[in-house]
């Protein structure tokens, strides 16, 4: 085994250990930092394949942008050392249930398509490349995706501030 499938073994560990941690552990301010500790080992499965510039964006918007704004909103609800109630059965099941079909539609769709190799040139993954690619109207781009990112990026910080205002209730 070389270096850099042991590289590659590890990245894949980190991201997968820290997803399944992030979303079963109850403490809420664990489950923010085993998101980020996700993330970053996603950025570095891009920058093992030399993908500088998506690992950057993965860096720069996920872990730098919405990771910090859940983790601000956590502190500014101050329910950082909180424990969350403890799910019922039923939504536990619906929640394995509805992982395994998700699992099963991707294995699905992989199965069902050809991987072919095309007959284009390869373009090389520098910054102007991206853009014109993203961007570009000549060649088709993919400026309505790029919104949607943003839209995303903006409901998520709207979802942070609703979060971070919402009273605690009082208890008597």
């Amino acid at each position: 085994m070389s270096g850099s499938t042991i590289i590659f073994y590890l990245l894949a560990a980190l991201t997968l250990v820290s997803a399944v941690l992030a979303v079963t552990t109850r403490m809420i301010f664990r489950a923010a930092i085993y998101l980020l500790f996700s993330l970053i080992g996603i950025a570095g499965i891009y920058f093992w394949l030399q993908y500088e510039f998506i690992a950057a964006v993965q860096i720069v918007v996920y872990v730098g942008g919405i990771v910090v704004l859940i983790i601000f909103s956590i502190f500014l609800t101050q329910q950082a050392g909180d424990e969350l109630p403890k799910q019922k059965m039923g939504r536990q099941l619906f929640s394995a249930l509805a992982a395994f079909c998700g699992l099963a539609l991707v294995l699905l769709q992989i199965a069902q398509h050809a991987f072919v190799e095309t007959g284009g040139e390869v373009v090389a993954p520098t910054v102007a490349n991206i853009g014109n690619q993203m961007l570009g109207v000549n060649d088709g781009g993919y400026a309505l995706p790029f919104e949607v990112v943003s839209i995303l990026l903006l409901a998520a910080l709207v979802g942070c501030i609703v979060i971070a205002l919402k009273s605690k209730p009082e208890q008597t």
